[in-house]
């Protein structure tokens, strides 16, 4: 079942800057194959949901062996059986529908 997952990690007893870890996440995550989309708070990971959970898995115990003890992480998670959508057809459709109104006053 294809899955499009909003995932928020955050590395708690490592200090302010949690970038370090987040970019071995998403070396985790391109050596799976799987497409995702970085944004300001989380990352956003399209793929097979056994194959994003087992990445998601594997950032976690990836990130303890880094010494991080302790980390929570946010999951938002989407599937749907009436046709498929990726992440750029999601955007695109609401940036057509902003075109289509033109601009906001």
């Amino acid at each position: 079942m294809k899955v499009i997952m909003d995932l928020t990690v955050s590395p708690f007893g490592v200090g302010l800057s949690v970038s370090p870890y987040i970019a071995a996440c998403h070396e985790i995550f391109e050596q799976a194959g799987l497409k995702t989309n970085l944004h300001a708070y989380g990352t956003n990971i399209e793929g097979e949901w056994d194959e994003v959970f087992a990445a998601v898995k594997k950032c976690h115990e990836t990130l303890h062996g880094m010494g991080v003890p302790r980390i929570t992480s946010s999951i938002k998670v989407g599937t749907r059986t009436d046709k498929e959508q990726g992440m750029e057809d999601k955007i695109s459709s609401v940036k057509n529908k902003l075109a289509e109104k033109g601009p906001i006053r």
